[in-house]
Formats: structure tokens, C-alpha cells, sequence
């Protein structure tokens, strides 16, 4: 009994050891890369970039080492006349590494020779130019800071408030005391000059004396006051170049004009779109680089020639994000065509490819693709301002709130003058109050032709 309690124990003891050493022994995979920066980069005896940090995240997950080298030709891969396949590719091949991680496109002929994990990435064709390449500008550009509605109510106001102040002139006895005698220098013109030399904060006299007519021109000189910091606040920012005031905008821009040369980098995925594209537009678009022969050897060149200006660079979106990033004068257009992934490359067949697949899944929704995005592609630039958007009425309600509550105003303590001369009049000249009223009201409205009259008069004097 002792001796099978013995043999028991040690079986156990076994079986636990063995466990313990198949848990210590993990997978250990020969990694390819390629420098480019930011994804894969030295850094002393290290690398780091992008590609090791994902590498590193998806070792955490599915529990593998790795050891990392770079490719022997330094090209990611292409097959020649013959079938065979040189750079990272030919490398997973030939069996003389497990992976190759790197921005590796997802193509139907890579497919075939290796296996493909789902992409890390996503990317596309895109246009680098610099930022002020831009439009002429327009005639009535300075008419953008405000939309049509709003210069409307604008006019509206202005013309509400000089009719206010003549209304307001003639009505109250403390501006115009004698009508009989006395002419009124508020005339409807004289008040749209007054009104208008207010706003461009001019100023016109003579100012009005009477307590209704300097609320209204108070009224009047706030609103102008907003209004044209409003205006100027809006138009500085209008001006800003940003990539919404490009002149290309898009690769049917590009194609349609003549004044900015463009070009890619010759022998690349990005030329080979536009070759075999049968998009009208792409299809020209090749046509004139082959015409002008606009091709660059290297992306750095690419970048340099569209430093200097009028040149639009064509490349891959993820590859011109990271140079408009590190280079402040450079912006990408919006439109991206042709979109394709990144995927990491692994012998045909291998088992750890769906793994590989399911872990990227994973870690894009958790977030951290887009984590590693943003900390490998972080600007230094400082950001522009947005281009802003014309001012509508309703952004300006509070101020045509407060003119229409001040000419209201104005014309009320107008009215009130009136009335409280009229009704001391009625009571020295002892009649009724509402003939008084009436004859202050047609003398003050009855305004053209005693004018007229009085000029004339004036004009005969004179001659006599």
C-alpha cells in the first residue's frame, strides 16, 4: 500500500513538473521588418516604431517571442519576369522567416504566395501640396464674414433706424420746438447719412438734442459697434489658408487644371492605380505624368518638390499624414482613393495567421490601433483656425433685439413729448386737447412742401 501511495505521489509530482516546463517553453518566431520611419525605426541596438509596439502588443496576446531583423534587400517585395519574389516577401517565401511585419500592402498576387493577416492598417492614394496653393480671390470675398440673410437684416436695420430718427425729429418738440418758423435738419436723407457715418463710425452732425432721438442714436452706435466686430473677427478668419481653400481639392481638380505640375513615385502601387484604372479621370491623370514625365525616385524627393511649390505630390495617405505632420507648410487633401490595408505577412498555411487575425480584431476594438496611430503620427504644427462659416441673423438676434427695443423706445418717449406739449398748449390756448394734437401733427408730418416754401422764401430774400 505504501509502496502505491509512493508511485502515486511521484506520477503527480511528474505530471506537475512537466506542466510547469510546457508552460515556461513558448513559441519563439523569426520576425522581418524593414526600417521606415515612424514603423519601424533604430534606436541604439533596439527598434521601435509602430510595427514593434503592435508586434509587442500581439506577443502579449497570444503569447509567442519573437526575434527581429531587418530584410537583407531592403525592398518589401516584388515578383519578377519569373515568378519569384525578392524583399520581405520572398524572405516568408522561402521559409527563412515566420512574419513580416511592416506596411505591407494587401494585394490579390501577395495573397497567392504568402498568407495575410486582416489589415492593421487601412490606407489609399492621396495628394500632398502645399498650404497656400490656393484660389484667387473673389470680388466680393469681403462680403463673407456675414451669410445673405444677414446682410439683409442689416439693411433692414439700417433703414428701420434712420426712419426711426427723421420720425423721431419731427415728432418731438424738445428737437423741433417751432415748426412754424424753424426747419427741420433731420430730413430723410440727412438721416441716412447720420445713420450711416454712425456705423463706420464716422459720425455725421448735426447730433439730435432730444432724449428719444440720442436713444435711438445710442441704440444705433452699440449695434454698429458689434456689428463691426463681428465683421472683422469673421473676416481675418475667412482669410485664413486652410486645406478648404485649396485649390485642388481633389483628383478631379488635379486633372482639370494646368497651373500645378504633379507626379508619384515611379515604379510604385500608386502609379500602377492609375495605369491599369479605367477612370476617365485616373486614366488622364497617368496620361500627363507619363507625358511630362513628373515621376519622383524616392519619397523624400516627392516631399522636397512639393516644398517648393506648384507641384502636388501623389502617394499613399498614411505615408502623407506623417509628412504633413512633420512638415507645417504641407496639408493632404480630403479626398483618398482607392483604398486598401497593411497586413502582416506569414508562411501560406500557417495556423497563427488566424490567430494573428483575430488579436488585430481585437486590439482595433479596444482601441489601441487607433492609440498607436496617434502616438506614432503626433504633430509639432500648431493647428489652423477652421475656416468660419458665414454669421447668420440668428447668431446676432440679441443685438437686433436690443435696436428694435431702442428704436421702439424712441419713438415712444417721442410720442410722449408730443402729447405733453400738446396738452399744455390746449390748456393756454384753451381748446380741446385733440385739436391741438391734430394741428402739431399736421404741421410736423407736413413736411416737403413747407420746406420747399420756406427755401423758397429764403432764396427770394436773398436775391432781394
Amino acid at each position: 500500500m505504501k509502496v502505491l501511495l509512493g508511485v502515486i505521489v511521484c506520477t503527480m509530482v511528474l505530471l506537475l513538473s512537466l506542466r510547469s516546463c510546457a508552460a515556461e517553453v513558448r513559441i519563439v518566431l523569426l520576425c522581418l521588418t524593414l526600417q521606415q520611419d515612424p514603423y519601424t525605426m533604430s534606436k541604439g541596438s533596439q527598434m521601435e516604431g509602430y510595427c514593434m509596439d503592435l508586434l509587442s502588443e500581439l506577443a502579449k496576446k497570444l503569447d509567442f517571442k519573437y526575434n527581429v531583423h531587418l530584410v537583407k534587400d531592403g525592398s518589401y517585395g516584388r515578383q519578377d519576369e519569373s515568378g519569384a519574389w525578392n524583399g520581405m516577401i520572398g524572405e516568408v517565401v522561402r521559409k527563412e522567416a515566420d512574419l513580416a511585419i511592416a506596411p505591407l500592402t494587401l494585394t490579390a498576387a501577395r495573397e497567392k504566395a504568402v498568407g495575410m493577416t486582416k489589415p492593421f492598417m487601412q490606407t489609399g492614394i492621396s495628394i500632398l501640396l502645399r498650404k497656400d496653393i490656393s484660389e484667387e480671390a473673389g470680388i466680393f470675398d469681403f462680403l463673407t464674414p456675414f451669410s445673405v440673410e444677414t446682410w439683409v437684416g442689416i439693411l433692414a436695420a439700417y433703414l428701420g433706424t434712420a426712419i426711426s430718427i427723421c420720425v423721431v425729429a419731427r415728432l418731438s418738440p424738445c428737437e423741433w420746438s417751432q415748426p412754424q418758423t424753424e426747419e427741420n435738419s433731420f430730413t430723410f436723407s440727412h438721416s441716412l447719412w447720420y445713420t450711416a457715418g454712425a456705423l463706420t463710425l464716422q459720425g455725421a452732425g448735426p447730433h439730435p438734442k432730444a432724449l428719444s432721438g440720442r436713444i435711438i442714436c445710442c441704440t444705433w452706435w452699440l449695434f454698429g459697434l458689434v456689428l463691426l466686430a463681428c465683421y472683422f473677427s469673421n473676416l481675418s478668419t475667412s482669410q485664413g489658408s486652410d486645406s478648404n481653400q485649396l485649390m485642388v481639392k481633389g483628383f478631379e481638380d488635379l486633372a482639370n487644371q494646368q497651373g500645378i505640375e504633379y507626379g508619384t513615385l515611379s515604379g510604385s502601387s500608386t502609379l500602377a492605380f492609375f495605369k491599369n484604372s479605367n477612370n476617365p479621370t485616373y486614366r488622364r491623370i497617368y496620361e500627363h505624368m507619363e507625358r511630362a514625365k513628373s515621376f519622383v525616385s524616392s519619397m523624400d524627393e516627392g516631399v522636397r518638390r512639393a516644398k517648393e511649390g506648384n507641384f502636388a505630390f501623389i502617394g499613399e495617405s498614411v505615408s502623407l499624414d506623417l509628412v504633413a505632420a512633420r512638415h507645417c507648410e504641407l496639408v493632404r487633401v480630403h479626398e483618398v482613393i482607392g483604398m486598401r490595408g497593411y497586413s502582416i505577412a506569414g508562411t501560406l498555411g500557417s495556423p497563427m495567421l488566424k490567430n494573428l487575425s483575430v488579436a488585430i480584431l481585437e486590439l482595433s476594438e479596444a482601441g489601441e490601433l487607433a492609440y498607436l496611430r496617434s502616438k506614432w503620427w503626433a504633430s509639432s504644427c500648431m493647428a489652423d483656425p477652421a475656416k468660419a462659416s458665414p454669421l447668420q441673423p440668428h447668431s446676432l438676434k440679441g443685438m437686433f433685439l436690443v435696436l428694435a427695443l431702442g428704436l421702439g423706445l424712441g419713438v415712444l418717449l417721442a410720442v410722449l413729448e408730443l402729447t405733453t406739449k400738446s396738452r399744455s398748449n390746449a390748456g393756454e390756448q384753451r381748446k380741446s386737447y385733440c385739436t391741438v394734437l391734430s394741428d402739431e401733427l399736421s404741421q410736423r408730418l407736413r413736411t416737403t412742401t413747407t420746406n420747399k416754401k420756406r427755401s423758397q422764401e429764403t432764396a427770394d430774400k436773398d436775391k432781394a
